[in-house]
């Protein structure tokens, strides 16, 4: 390098807030390209496919340039006028905007955020391993599982990266690589988060803009967890055991110091105190009502997509899931004996930070809102419709995963994505005589598959950097699993389109 010279920058992709404004940008400037247009409605307010016509916008050059500047302020709270449709924050009508489902997810962060303060999930995870840290496949499997189940009920996802320092060591002295540490936490949360059954950042937020209940598709979504978990869990514990037999099979290698380390890191834990235990407890009854409550019970038990609710269902949406973890976080924080004042401050920490997913849910619903007020969405739907026109509903579902794969690569928040793709995604469904559910079970299934290898997730590119082991590394372990993953993906896909 040259005296005074400086070193050259290495690109950084840019973090989905800014790539949400660019697009908000990018929008706003199309639709003055765009023409209006409009669908005629159901009762239901869906779309009635082939009554599509060309309209007259009537928007003038100054208020084009108020819906730019007021874009963040109508994704949060604006008001969707019943007369004219245009969404403002002055007008009288229904909520537009995505302030529930922004609520929601500062409720949730709190309520993670007081768990993990207390470090019973922590500990409970440091005690499952070492317990089963003679039985190499069982412990692969119960760390997989566990990482697995939070995944699809709240899109446990970064949490995972503070376990490395844990498993890394401990799958060393086991006889295994830092290839298997990764793919435990990787791969055992993401195929989690792929197949979400109730995570409120994916298949409530996606559910929510597609104008269903979290619980629809829940069937679908359970046995595709249930399938897809156990194949992942297999090609990680066979890749285990042919490394076990023989390490030169290591796709990782052995860095200098490895085994020396491994056997002092690999000491016993900390013993759960009647504290954390009951903390699990809460947690788990928690998750549990949750599901509970947004099921629709009737309909997953008949199969019928009309049947009378049971009198036992609550069909509880946002408002009250939102009411719901700021309660248990409360609770928590009484269990743990936290005292008020960190009890406080842990709450607000949490919800902190979750801004940032909040504000991208915000941002996206905000590009809507533009498109909306110049009446291009249901042209762009009507240019999707001619595309998907005359296909089989199994052949629609594959090509709503399938298109939902480059803007995961764009947008690696699911909220953000969810928020953005669905207002156009979910009347297709109609269209092609499909249930919403299928579309948000598509959609989250091209994010989280996405999200399984992409450089621009951090629970990707970080993990494998504190695991040392390289990316171009993690992608030749990776890529067969990536491959039957999407297949065993587009399969379910297609069942769920026909029987739906």
């Amino acid at each position: 390098m040259e005296p005074g010279s400086t070193p050259a920058r290495k690109f950084a992709f840019p973090s989905a807030i800014t790539v949400l404004a660019a697009v908000t940008l990018a929008v706003w400037l199309l639709a003055f390209l765009i023409p209006s247009g409009q669908y005629e409605r159901d009762a239901d307010g869906a779309p009635v496919e082939g009554t599509y016509r060309r309209v007259e916008s009537g928007q003038s050059l100054p208020e084009r340039f108020d819906d730019l500047f007021l874009a963040p302020v109508n994704g949060l709270y604006g008001i969707q006028d019943a007369a004219s449709g245009e969404v403002g924050p002055d007008f009288s009508g229904e909520l537009y905007g995505s302030a529930g489902v922004f609520l929601f997810v500062l409720a949730i962060g709190a309520f993670i955020t007081v768990v993990l303060a207390t470090g019973a999930l922590d500990r409970g995870i440091s005690r499952l391993a070492h317990r089963l840290r003679r039985r190499g496949t069982l412990l692969i499997a119960g760390i997989m599982g566990i990482f697995s189940l939070l995944g699809t009920v709240e899109g446990w996802a970064e949490e995972t990266l503070g376990f490395y320092g844990l498993l890394v060591p401990l799958m060393l002295a086991l006889g295994y690589d830092r290839m298997v540490a990764t793919g435990t936490i990787i791969l055992g949360s993401g195929v989690g988060v792929l197949c979400s059954t109730v995570n409120p950042f994916a298949t409530g937020v996606a559910s929510s803009a597609a104008g269903i209940s979290l619980g629809e598709g829940i069937v679908l979504r359970a046995a595709m967890w249930l399938v897809l978990t156990a194949v992942t869990i297999a090609y990680v514990a066979r890749y285990a055991s042919r490394v076990r037999r023989d390490p030169a099979c290591s796709l990782s290698g052995f860095l200098p110091g490895d085994r020396e380390q491994a056997a002092e890191a690999a000491g016993e834990p900390p013993g759960l105190t009647g504290m954390h235990r009951a903390v699990l407890v809460v947690v788990a009854l928690v998750f549990a009502f949750m599901i509970f409550s947004v099921v629709p019970w009737s309909s997953a038990l008949t199969g019928d997509a009309d049947a009378e609710p049971y009198g036992f269902e609550l069909g509880w949406s946002f408002p009250h899931l939102a009411a719901l973890f700021l309660a248990a976080a409360v609770l928590v924080g009484l269990v743990a004996r936290m005292g008020e004042q960190r009890l406080s401050a842990t709450l607000v920490q949490g919800a902190g930070d979750f801004i940032s997913p909040g504000l991208v849910i915000v941002l996206a619903r905000g590009v809507t809102v533009i498109m909306n007020n110049a009446q291009v969405t249901d042209t762009v739907l009507h240019s999707v419709e001619s595309a998907v026109r005359g296909t089989s509903s199994a052949l629609f579902a594959v090509i709503v995963f399938v298109v939902n794969l480059p803007l995961a690569f764009l947008i690696p928040s699911s909220s953000g994505h969810a928020t953005l793709s669905m207002p156009i995604l979910a009347p297709l469904a109609d269209f092609a005589g499909v249930s919403r559910a299928v579309v948000v079970t598509a959609w989250q299934s091209a994010s989280g598959w996405m999200n399984l290898w992409v450089p621009t997730t951090a629970v990707t590119i970080g993990g494998v950097a504190l695991a040392k082991i390289g990316y171009h590394r993690y992608l030749r372990f990776a890529a067969p699993l990536l491959a039957v993953l999407a297949v065993l993906i587009c399969g379910f896909l297609a069942l769920g389109a026909v029987l739906s």
